[in-house]
């Protein structure tokens, strides 16, 4: 009885994924690049996230800002469901960046290893006034740029080891919206947080 309650409340984001499914992702991506959704770098790391994914919730991870684009054969649930409500992004040995106008949920987790990563939420689309980010990263830099009505907290940081944190913003601890809660831990690298530069000489 007890393994039934299991497989009924198992979240389907948890579901394991083929390859055919994993296939079937690239083949959406390549339309959202012929749409002109994707340029050609974003095309590539986000392939790079599908063929790799594990999960339904690590696959759907990669479309949650394409408009139209939603896998639904992977069973992904309406907007107003909880996967919109977090971002799963993960690399390794390569560079993982987010930027444009792209769809920001309450929770973004970022697993990258031995590669940069760039989240610029300058003209992101954010869902929420407190975007909590949890950070898994190690051997790489990790640079993020916010609005300047935007703020930080980053109290929940629970490691930084042969590494260093910058706020050029100096909002930590000020009143600011969005706000951005980064949690988890930074090893083997630098956490830059900054505003958008203004222009030439700026």
């Amino acid at each position: 009885m007890g393994e039934e309650t299991e497989t009924a409340t198992l979240d389907p984001r948890n579901l394991r994924v083929s390859d055919e499914e994993r296939e079937h992702v690239v083949t959406i991506l390549q339309k959202a690049i012929g749409r002109g959704l994707l340029d050609l770098d974003e095309f590539t790391q986000r392939t790079d996230i599908a063929l790799a994914a594990r999960t339904r919730g690590e696959l759907n991870g990669v479309l949650v800002d394409i408009p139209g684009m939603v896998n639904r054969d992977l069973g992904a649930p309406p907007p107003s469901a909880s996967s919109d409500r977090r971002l799963v992004l993960t690399a390794k040995y390569s560079s993982l960046v987010r930027n444009g106008q792209w769809l920001v949920p309450s929770e973004v987790v970022v697993n990258n290893k031995f590669g940069s990563t760039k989240l610029d939420f300058s003209e992101a689309q954010v869902s929420s006034p407190t975007v909590r980010i949890e950070l898994d990263c190690k051997w790489g830099s990790v640079e993020v740029i916010i609005p300047e009505h935007a703020s930080v907290d980053l109290n929940e940081i629970t490691e930084l080891k042969y590494g260093s944190l910058e706020d050029k913003t100096a909002s930590d601890g000020r009143a600011g919206t969005p706000r951005f809660v980064f949690t988890g831990r930074v090893h083997g690298g630098s956490l830059v947080i900054k505003h958008p530069r203004r222009g030439l000489f700026s």
